[in-house]
Formats: structure tokens, C-alpha cells, sequence
């Protein structure tokens, strides 16, 4: 496995390919001159799935990297590291 690999990363990139093939189908429905409405809702879908692979990729590399990068700890400093993976979820 390279370097910086994690095991979400085969997702993410199943995701991001979906997106591509998407944008795809988008761009042939400019040019055919579908309604706005169709194309517009259609491109919400494809920001959204985009959106989901980057915050997947986040959340993994905060998850797996952090506590790699911080190294040992007190349980108070492991507190605030767990406190600080959880509200970002909501991001």
C-alpha cells in the first residue's frame, strides 16, 4: 500500500469516478437542452457526492493521522482529541 493510503480510499475513489460519470450525463444534458430545472438539480447531486468523498477523506485523515501525529498523551490531552474528532463530524 503507498504511503498516506487509507482503507477509505478505495471508496472514495469509487465515489469520485460515480461523480465523473455524472458531471458526464450533466454535460450532455446542457447540450441537448434539457430544462434548467432538471440540469440544476442534477448538478446539486454531483456537488453533493463530491462533498460526501471529501469529508470521508477528512474525517479518515483526522481519524487514522491525528493521534499518529500527536503521539503520547495524557488521558485530559486523549479527552479533548476525542472531543475534537466528534464535533468536526458536524462540519
Amino acid at each position: 500500500m503507498p504511503p498516506h493510503a487509507h482503507e477509505s480510499h478505495p471508496d472514495i475513489i469509487k465515489r469520485l469516478n460515480r461523480a465523473r460519470g455524472h458531471l458526464q450525463s450533466v454535460t450532455r444534458m446542457i447540450e441537448d437542452g434539457r430544462p434548467c430545472l432538471d440540469i440544476a438539480q442534477q448538478l446539486h447531486a454531483v456537488e453533493k457526492a463530491i462533498q460526501q468523498a471529501k469529508r470521508t477523506l477528512v474525517q479518515d485523515h483526522i481519524d487514522h493521522c491525528l493521534d499518529e501525529a500527536i503521539g503520547d498523551r495524557t488521558q485530559v490531552q486523549q479527552a479533548h482529541i476525542e472531543e475534537f474528532k466528534a464535533i468536526v463530524r458536524y462540519l
